[in-house]
């Protein structure tokens, strides 16, 4: 493998981790779906609480 040169080692180490972004967003959208699945499927229908 080729050594990479100083100018692209500098830009890879000052760029944002995007895919720890992209991780992070599915898991946010996975959870607020779940948050809003235990809501409105499991915890409205029941009612409230005598």
């Amino acid at each position: 493998m080729d050594k990479l040169s100083e100018k692209e080692e500098k830009e890879i180490l000052e760029s944002a981790p995007r895919g720890t972004w992209a991780i992070m967003s599915i898991y946010a959208i996975l959870f607020i779906l779940g948050y809003l699945f235990f809501w409105f499927g499991l915890f409205l229908p029941r009612g409230s609480v005598n």
